[in-house]
């Protein structure tokens, strides 16, 4: 293995970068080849394909303001990155570099660019994120997650290819799992999950329309809830109070699990929650994150409303009274979410890691 060509992933610290760069460092890794991971500090606290021998960090910062002195910090630490990439490529000798998304792969993909290495990277959401905007140009290919992401743009959609967003071996073992839909007096399994820039907002109103559902259906109901640690508390007074059958935990390790044995999930809009729930065909409740620039939660949510396989509502729209509504409509027609879950299945590509691994060694030309 020592004298296989090496690929190198670069990827934000969130697990919407990292998990889709480790499901196509698996794929690589079968195919015989060498991966190795270049992120920020924030990657350590993952557990997967990527052991600490296998991950580089590089310096990276995000655009955090439009003050020159913000800029001017933003620039002189990605500045920084980019020194200590170079100095890395030189080292390693990457037959390509392929970035995910995030301020941090800047660094590498600037200075794979500069020494001249193929570079491809891939956009999980339906809108393209910043730094993948700015590294667009300069790539040698493109892949979309999203089928007319970039068809505004002639230039860049003539080297873009649709592959979908590569799943992580336990999202295509929990794509295995048949949907099964409530039954008329059998339990209602929901799954709340929020990440971390939204379970806030699930902790303020998810309990309050847990209160207002019909005692029966309160009966039946199987709560699995990510909350954070300082909304614990509050969370799980209401949930006794109800006598409901709940778990509560700020992270759950074994989430795609969790997702194939839910019957209903009510979740943010993630690119990579939208690809999960795609995969792995399980009905929604979206709730886009507010405020981004681009709106990329609220176009990735309207990618399974329009197939049928979700429910978007705005957070504004995201009251006590209307999540109540809609989760005792949906309790009360078995048949729609069985409907639901078959059109989200619409949206998840299975062979996403396969798809993008050609593509990785076309543009390595190994």
């Amino acid at each position: 293995m020592t004298d296989a060509p090496l690929i190198l992933l670069a990827a934000g610290g969130t697990g919407g970068h990292l998990f889709p760069a480790e499901a196509l460092g698996v794929v690589l890794m079968k195919r015989g080849l060498r991966v190795r991971l270049v992120t920020d500090s924030r990657a350590m606290r993952y557990s997967g394909l990527f052991s600490a021998d296998m991950i580089d960090m590089v310096p990276s910062e995000t655009v955090r303001g439009r003050t020159p002195w913000a800029l001017g910090r933003t620039g002189l630490v990605l500045g920084a990155g980019t020194a200590k990439a170079l100095a890395l490529m030189l080292r390693l000798k990457p037959a390509a570099v392929v970035g995910f998304g995030g301020y941090p792969t800047l660094p590498p993909l600037f200075a794979a660019r500069a020494l001249r290495i193929p570079t491809l990277i891939h956009d999980s959401n339906a809108v393209m994120g910043r730094a993948n905007r700015l590294l667009s140009k300069g790539v040698t290919a493109i892949a979309t997650s999203l089928p007319g992401v970039l068809d505004r743009d002639p230039a860049l959609a003539a080297k873009t290819t649709t592959t979908g967003t590569p799943m992580r071996p336990a999202i295509l073992a929990a794509a295995a799992v048949p949907f099964a839909p409530p039954a008329a007096e059998g339990p209602l399994r929901l799954l709340v999950v929020g990440g971390s820039q939204g379970a806030r907002v699930m902790a303020d109103i998810v309990p309050g329309a847990i209160e207002q559902l019909d005692p029966a259906l309160l009966r039946r109901m199987v709560l699995t809830q990510q909350v954070r640690d300082e909304d614990m508390a509050r969370v799980r007074a209401v949930y006794d109070r109800l006598e409901l059958s709940c778990e509560l935990a700020p992270f759950f390790s074994d989430l795609p699990a969790r997702l194939a044995a839910s019957q209903l999930v009510v979740s943010r809009s993630g690119a990579g929650t939208v690809a999960e729930l795609g995969a792995i065909g399980r009905p929604s409740i979206l709730v886009p994150l507010p405020g981004a620039l681009d709106q990329d939660q609220f176009a990735n949510a309207g990618v399974l409303a329009d197939a049928g396989g979700a429910i978007r509502i705005a957070q504004g729209d995201f009251t006590p009274q209307r999540l109540a509504a809609e989760i005792a409509a949906l309790a009360a027609d078995p048949h729609k979410l069985g409907a639901m879950a078959q059109a989200a299945r619409t949206v998840g590509r299975l062979d996403a890691a396969e798809r993008l691994a050609d593509m990785v060694t076309r543009v390595a030309r190994i």
